[in-house]
């Protein structure tokens, strides 16, 4: 096994694009090391070797531990890592765009730090997640209503489609047994989803705190990108877990998840969203770029090639492109 100083970095051409990657990996009681740009999963039962490029999230649980060195090919590959577990989400993340264009982060950037278009892209989240209803003209506070009633009337209609008694959403942080078996499979559901999505947001090259619905966190993106999908795949997937069976809900509603998470494309699917919430039309090829494209600011809104030192009396002056390597 090589070290790393000895590897060549990753650009975005050797890598795996993100709606083509494996949704997620869920490992628990296993040694996750690294063998060339593979990852090892080390138990009782002996070593499994997994393509790191090919992961979207790995999910770690209970009784992992992961080495330095497979960290440090997650992170050249781009792959989420989330710490999970039954009692509670314990979430931390790594790994780095799948772009070199920073279109995307600029384009969330822009609409968030205004608070109309802040707006209209909470209402277009809105309608994604229910076509059937026009937002146009909603506040916030309406849509925050309109919202909770849509998801307890998904709850209900589940409830009634599966047979199972439904007493109401109910997760204590930190104590995931406290909830009945539905309520567990919608905790490791949605603990699933958050992991998704970051990938996916991370993979983009955005910020995972810069929200259009939830604020105030380090995952506020996160979490609006994982509700896109809630009442859609999330819920009716969790009801359908708990009535088949009330044990170990929590494993086979992660099975199921990535089942239909690939059946649906949904990877794909959340890119296209992402790309349509924040970006104009017509610009989206704008955000895939795989070249390293870095210019400068001017003023007045133009940008100017980097690797040129511009302390010079004319407009063109000598070229620092070593220095900009370096540096």
């Amino acid at each position: 096994m090589t070290t790393v100083s000895q590897r060549t970095a990753l650009t975005p051409r050797h890598l795996t694009r993100t709606g083509e990657r494996l949704s997620f990996i869920y490992l628990e009681r296993c040694t996750v090391h690294r063998d060339a740009n593979a990852i090892t999963a080390e138990d009782a039962d002996g070593t499994t070797h997994i393509p790191s490029a090919t992961i979207g999230t790995l999910l770690l649980g209970p009784g992992t531990r992961i080495t330095h060195q497979a960290m440090s090919v997650l992170g050249e590959t781009g792959a989420a890592v989330a710490w999970v577990g039954e009692q509670g989400v314990r979430y931390y993340a790594g790994g780095r765009a799948l772009t070199r264009s920073s279109a995307l982060a600029e384009a969330q950037a822009v609409q968030w730090a205004n608070a109309r278009s802040r707006l209209a892209v909470a209402r277009a989240m809105y309608r994604l997640r229910f076509p059937d209803e026009d937002p146009a003209g909603l506040t916030r506070q309406a849509l925050l209503g309109s919202e909770g009633r849509r998801v307890k009337d998904c709850y209900r209609a589940q409830a009634a489609r599966t047979g199972i008694r439904w007493r109401g959403r109910k997760y204590t942080p930190g104590d995931f047994a406290a909830g009945d078996p539905v309520n567990q499979a919608i905790t490791a559901a949605a603990q699933c989803m958050y992991g998704i999505a970051h990938a996916v947001v991370a993979s983009l090259g955005c910020s995972p705190a810069l929200g259009f619905v939830h604020s105030g966190h380090e995952l506020s993106f996160v979490l609006d990108i994982a509700d896109l999908y809630k009442t859609e795949i999330g819920i009716p997937l969790a009801f359908d877990i708990a009535a088949e069976d009330e044990e170990d809900v929590a494993s086979r509603t992660r099975r199921a998840l990535r089942d239909r998470i690939n059946e649906t494309s949904l990877l794909d699917r959340c890119v296209d969203d992402i790309k349509g919430l924040l970006l104009p039309d017509g610009t989206a090829s704008a955000a895939s770029g795989d070249q390293d494209v870095v210019t400068l600011q001017s003023d007045g809104g133009h940008k100017v090639p980097a690797g040129r030192n511009y302390g010079g009396r004319g407009e063109d002056t000598d070229s620092d492109e070593d220095e900009a390597m370096l540096w």
